[in-house]
């Protein structure tokens, strides 16, 4: 057996005299009747049975979408409006954003100006290149050169020496020594200008090999610069790009606020509070219900869900599952919202819908049941019975309903199993009131 929380059950149209009887409290004062009523009375039984919980349940949108807009402009077009079903990255609008193209041109502008210093830098780096290339050439020529000179040194001492012994031993003239000794001299002479000529050769390689590092350095800044003009003109695209609002999702234009010609953006504060538009996600749906503290605990994913809903009062209930829980009680409410995703091809239900569902609980439970036509109702929705002793005196007693199945309802207090009531009656009752009871 399965019940719910809930309401009272209501009764079919031909019970409704019974419950209309039934549900007037008795009066404060006992009143006699000579005449002895019959009635049918039937008794508490325990049994184990399977708790439900019926809650409000409200139908949302699957996914809910506020467009809002990322540039600063006017609206120049408008191509849906309220019921369009648009698809995910439809053109929904355009914003009309001038100076975005005007700046556009003048970084363009700027772009080709760095792209023509980047080019001339790397001349730069191709000539300092070059300029260390001939530095480094003289440099050998003139180390060359050195080499030829030492040998014409050596040659010149080598031909001092033979001829000072040749002086010394009067084979020659001194003349031809001081001749020779000329010679010699000279010949260091030049090998010492061959020396410097080897260091400015030196030093002109290095002025160069610095300037190719200036100028590789300048071609590494032109290039910098080129790069950070064509990410500002990328950013500018962006942004642009956002002139032209899409729908971030497929489905339903539900609400727009926007019109042909409106300033929307940061330049708009009524435009920046409200959404340009609203679109919503109906072919599948998610349904909220709001679970009590007292039964939180026992709702899992997979729980069986009844749902029903007041628009389709003459339809089958909807069978579902619980989908997922949020796990945690809001503190204003001290209840857990369970959902279920229902598919919605048909666009039947709609968001914003209001129903209930019954929610199946986990695990069985041991409780008195009565029918529910046993059970009477007061002006204040408090419940009592008639209980019938052993020596037929009617005994009005208060009880404390629980769950309700619309057959037969729990009764938490006020009375024990076994214990026999009054079934469904025209007529009411006072306390220590005879009855004889029928057996059949």
């Amino acid at each position: 057996m399965i019940l719910r929380r809930g309401n009272p059950i209501r009764l079919s149209l031909a019970a409704a005299p019974l419950l209309l009887a039934g549900c007037l409290p008795p009066p404060p004062v006992a009143q006699t009747s000579d005449r002895v009523v019959a009635v049918r009375t039937v008794a508490v039984t325990a049994a184990e049975i399977q708790p439900t919980t019926l809650q409000p349940a409200t139908v949302h949108p699957f996914y809910h979408s506020e467009v809002r807009p990322k540039a600063s402009g006017f609206v120049s077009q408008l191509r849906v409006d309220i019921g369009d079903v648009v698809q995910a990255g439809q053109v929904l609008l355009q914003i009309d954003v001038p100076e975005m193209s005007k700046q556009r041109e003048v970084i363009q502008a700027r772009i080709k100006r760095l792209q023509a210093d980047e080019k001339r830098a790397a001349a730069g780096v191709n000539l300092a290149d070059a300029q260390v290339r001939s530095s480094q050439a003289s440099l050998v020529e003139a180390e060359s050169e050195m080499r030829r000179a030492d040998a014409s040194l050596a040659a010149a001492e080598s031909e001092f020496q033979r001829t000072s012994d040749l002086v010394e031993r009067g084979s020659l003239q001194d003349r031809m020594l001081d001749e020779v000794r000329k010679k010699r001299d000279s010949e260091r002479a030049a090998k010492q200008s061959v020396a410097s000529a080897i260091d400015s050769a030196k030093a002109n390689v290095a002025v160069t090999e610095a300037q190719k590092v200036a100028a590789e350095a300048d071609l590494e800044a032109a290039r910098a610069e080129t790069m950070i003009a064509e990410r500002e003109l990328e950013e500018l695209d962006v942004m642009i790009d956002y002139t032209t609002v899409r729908a971030p999702i497929a489905g339903i234009v539900s609400e727009r606020n926007v019109e042909p010609g409106d300033l929307v953006g940061k330049a708009s504060d009524q435009a920046s509070t409200r959404p340009l538009l609203v679109i919503n996600q109906v072919d599948k749906l998610r349904v909220r219900i709001p679970v009590p503290e007292t039964d939180a605990a026992r709702v899992n994913p997979g729980d069986e869900v009844t749902l029903t809903f007041p628009s389709f009062a003459g339809e089958p209930p909807i069978k579902a599952a619980v989908t997922r829980r949020s796990g945690s009680l809001d503190p204003s409410t001290r209840t857990m919202i369970v959902e279920v995703e229902l598919e919605n091809t048909d666009g039947k239900l709609l968001p914003g819908m209001f129903g209930q569902a019954s929610i199946s609980l986990s695990g069985k439970v041991a409780a008195n049941l009565l029918p529910a036509r046993a059970i009477r109702f007061g002006e204040d929705d408090k419940a009592y019975v008639y209980v019938v002793g052993q020596d037929e005196t009617v005994t009005v007693a208060a009880i404390e309903t629980g769950l309700d199945d619309g057959q037969s309802i729990q009764v938490r207090s006020g009375l024990l199993p076994g214990q026999r009531v009054i079934d469904a009656h025209l007529k009411r009752f006072t306390d220590g009131q005879k009855v004889t009871v029928l057996t059949n």
